[in-house]
Formats: C-alpha cells, sequence, structure tokens
C-alpha cells in the first residue's frame, strides 16, 4: 500500500518565518505559547472529535506529566553541601534550610517545570541527597 501525501496549503512569507520558529522551539516552549494564544485568542487546541470520542482513562495515559514536587527523601552523609544546595535552589535562610534538610522527607519545591525539576534534582544528589520528582 503506498503512502499517501497530503496536499498542504501554500504559505505566505510571514507563515513561512512562523512556521521557522515554531520547529526551533522547545516542547515547554510551545506549550507555553498554546496556552497564551488560547487564552488571547478565546480558543481551544484540543481536537475537537478525535479525543471526544477516546476513553478518559487513555488520554490521562498518554498526556505527559510536566510539573513536578522535589521532594527531599534524605538530607545523606554531608548535610552542609545538602543545606547549600538546597539555599541555592530555594533561596532560604541558613536555618530553615538546615531545619528542612533535618527533618526529611520534606517537598522543597512544588509545581516545578520538568527541565527545572531535573536540573534541580541533578544538583541535590551531586551534593549527596536522596531527590524523587513527584
Amino acid at each position: 500500500m503506498a503512502e499517501e501525501k497530503k496536499e498542504l496549503p501554500e504559505l505566505t512569507a510571514d507563515a513561512k518565518k512562523v512556521l521557522e520558529m515554531v520547529e526551533k522551539m522547545t516542547v515547554l516552549e510551545l506549550a507555553d505559547l498554546v496556552k497564551t494564544m488560547e487564552d488571547k485568542f478565546g480558543v481551544s487546541a484540543a481536537a475537537p472529535v478525535a479525543m471526544a470520542t477516546a476513553p478518559a482513562a487513555a488520554a490521562e495515559e498518554v498526556e505527559e506529566k510536566s510539573n513536578f514536587n522535589i521532594v527531599l527523601k534524605d538530607g545523606g552523609s554531608d548535610k552542609i553541601a545538602v543545606i547549600k544546595a538546597v539555599r541555592a535552589i530555594t533561596e532560604m535562610g541558613l536555618k530553615e534550610a538546615k531545619d528542612l534538610v533535618d527533618t526529611a522527607p520534606q517537598t522543597i519545591k512544588e509545581e516545578v517545570a520538568k527541565e527545572e525539576a531535573e536540573e534541580m534534582k541533578k544538583q541535590l544528589e551531586a551534593a549527596g541527597a536522596t531527590v524523587e520528582l513527584e
């Protein structure tokens, strides 16, 4: 069976520029752009028929989590390094950061974008902490 190629409309010069810009964006940038456009123009980018017929459970499985809570499970053996990392991430004072590390498990930050959460997790683990993204 031969693969059928769709006929695409001819784009204007401005539309081509927009397409080139979108191609260079990250997934998170695109998601923010879509949300802003939906809000500004009062529209929804959801597929109206295809997704409406799909079961809700299947739609949830496809959707990838984009925001995470950073949970310090254990401060590790080098608590001073972990306290410094917590202070750098949260801008907490010394006492607050120390109390947080001493009373682990504790949530350090909530609703952080995936890339930022993974970077924070790396920083904390490099300092010797045990961290989970929830």
